[in-house]
């Protein structure tokens, strides 16, 4: 491994669940099998899940990651903007649980690292979507340069948020409104945040439907500007032959994500039409972790004869 590049996800929070009753509480409530959390061990970092608390019609209201701390409280690293509806809808279901809910403000920094060794710094798990995103640490601010010092280097933001693009993983808030899609249309099956074996949760017989009937028409993608500098900016309709196939996500530079109907774009695709974001040009290609494919497009000439 080589140097581990990190940043401060400044647009990430921490909300602490604790309490006797906190991992049947959240378990009852989020897509993913939270049984697979454990925290951090000397020289192992601790394993977290990917989550989402949906709606009872099975779309996003939030979308996040569980680690826990020593001593079974859970930690949940979310969209700052998304924390007081997230901490507000958690009371709501809290009723007579024995169960703390706590925004931890300032007082926990979100740090993503990559490339190298784990952080060893504050509560450091891999980061349960994909091996190669890295590594999260939860961390007092003041330890952050502590990091710098271990030898790793801060390379900003926008780095990470450009090694999440390529690698096609999209994000709430950033990638798609919350409230507006469901887990399979943001690729949550393929990226360990839907059990489908766990058991109820909100909105889990709508996502079971969908897996077990295969009716996820919406994607997101890789997309890349052909024979341009950038992408035009998140929320550009894609369009091929005047007809809407998607819209843009979050993108760096030449590479970004999309939401696609599948069927459309393969349509698109097959007979050669250009697929526009504005006036630029772009080329969609399915993520390395996807296990959907493109749909089958029938031939113009099915049927002659």
């Amino acid at each position: 491994m080589g140097v581990t590049s990190f940043c401060v996800l400044r647009d990430r929070a921490v909300v602490r669940v604790a309490g006797a009753d906190a991992h049947h509480f959240l378990q009852s409530l989020v897509t993913s099998d939270l049984d697979v959390v454990r925290p951090a061990e000397p020289g192992t970092p601790g394993r977290a899940a990917f989550a989402a608390l949906l709606t009872p019609q099975g779309k996003i209201l939030f979308d996040f990651l569980v680690a826990a701390e020593p001593g079974g409280c859970l930690l949940v690293d979310i969209a700052a903007a998304s924390v007081a509806a997230f901490v507000k809808r958690l009371a709501m279901y809290r009723l007579r649980a024995k169960v703390e809910i706590a925004a931890l403000g300032d007082g926990m920094a979100v740090v993503a690292a990559w490339g190298g060794p784990p952080p060893d710094e504050g509560v450091v798990f891999a980061d349960p979507r994909l091996a190669d995103l890295g590594f999260r640490a939860l961390v007092a601010p003041d330890r952050v340069p502590a990091l710098a010092a271990a030898g790793a280097e801060d390379v900003g933001e926008d780095a990470y948020h450009a090694h999440r693009i390529a690698l096609g993983v999209p994000e709430g808030g950033r990638d798609f409104a919350f409230g507006d899609v469901f887990p399979h249309d943001v690729d949550m099956d393929c990226l360990s945040g839907v059990d489908f074996a766990k058991g109820c949760y909100v909105g889990q017989e709508v996502v079971s439907r969908m897996q077990h009937r295969g009716t996820a028409r919406r994607r997101f993608v890789q997309a890349a500007a052909a024979g341009a500098a950038s992408l035009p900016p998140a929320g550009t309709e894609l369009s091929a032959a005047g007809r809407s196939i998607g819209i843009l996500g979050s993108s760096a530079g030449p590479r970004g994500l999309a939401l696609v109907r599948l069927d459309r774009a393969a349509e698109a695709m097959a007979a050669g039409e250009p697929i526009l974001a504005g006036d630029a040009a772009v080329a969609l290609a399915l993520p390395a972790f996807a296990r959907f494919e493109w749909p089958p497009v029938a031939s113009a000439s099915a049927g002659e004869g």
